[in-house]
């Protein structure tokens, strides 16, 4: 496998986890009072994740390129298991998001107080923020995942809507990459068309996904919703997030094979 290839899975993992920590981030804004200054801190991540999204195309294009030299015209499974490490990446970020949340809650009330960056930055690679990341270490509790319950109340609506969004962001860049090799004559008009299917998912998680959330963020903060009812509403969204990396891998192909015949006909 190409050495590009490795680093793409790392790449996607990192994007991945960053992603699903932050359903946690509306979590830390309740409990601290400071939901801006909680998205502030967490955005430093988030530029992270958009420098590493912004290598994992050209170098999935690099791949498919000296492939298609040496007479390669499918490599199916490096981009299956890209797919996999997103669900990997979910099924990771799950795990540490009750640890992700008291470091973030503490650095939210650090960053309060000094009103610096800096002194964050200090504090944290410090005796006493290497103490504190140690016993802020925790798992998930398993309450959180038998109180769910599909009944009348669970938000099939916004879950199914968020697995959907989640699956066409996950194979969005990977099937027009994989296009390339249904249909080489067109290759760089097949990669452009990724923005075309992200575009669309992107559309669903700001219209509909993302407003939900914040409404109900603003619901714990008003005392019109319980932060109990909330965490759940983040469990089945970590749930569903899960459930569209999985679905990815059925939608992969056929995407790819709809951007290979799109691009001869545009």
């Amino acid at each position: 496998m190409p050495a590009q290839i490795y680093i793409v899975l790392v790449l996607t993992f990192v994007i991945n986890l960053i992603t699903t920590l932050s359903y946690s981030v509306r979590i830390v804004g309740i409990r601290t009072s400071r939901v801006a200054i909680s998205f502030a801190l967490f955005n430093i991540l988030v530029l992270v994740s958009r420098t590493a999204n912004g290598f994992q195309a050209p170098l999935l294009a690099k791949t498919v390129e000296n492939d298609l030299k040496i007479g390669v015209t499918s490599n199916i499974g490096a981009f299956r298991l890209i797919i996999l490490s997103c669900s990997l990446a979910t099924i990771v970020g799950a795990a540490l998001i009750p640890t992700f949340q008291r470091i973030l809650s503490k650095a939210v009330i650090n960053f309060s107080v000094h009103k610096s960056m800096g002194k964050l930055l200090i504090h944290g690679f410090s005796k006493t923020g290497i103490l504190y990341f140690k016993d802020s270490i925790a798992f998930p509790k398993r309450e959180n995942i038998s109180e769910i319950k599909l009944d009348n109340e669970f938000p099939w609506r916004i879950f199914v809507l968020n697995i959907f969004a989640v699956a066409i962001l996950t194979v969005g860049v990977l099937s027009a990459v994989y296009a390339s090799y249904l249909n080489p004559e067109y290759r760089t008009t097949a990669s452009n068309l990724s923005a075309f299917i992200n575009g669309f998912a992107t559309i669903l998680m700001f219209a509909f996904i993302d407003p939900h959330l914040s409404v109900m963020t603003d619901d714990v903060m008003l005392g019109k919703c319980s932060e109990a009812t909330f965490r759940k509403y983040i469990v089945y969204m970590t749930f569903a997030r899960l459930i569209g990396t999985l679905v990815a891998q059925v939608l992969f192909l056929p995407v790819a094979e709809v951007l290979a015949w799109a691009a001869s006909s545009v």
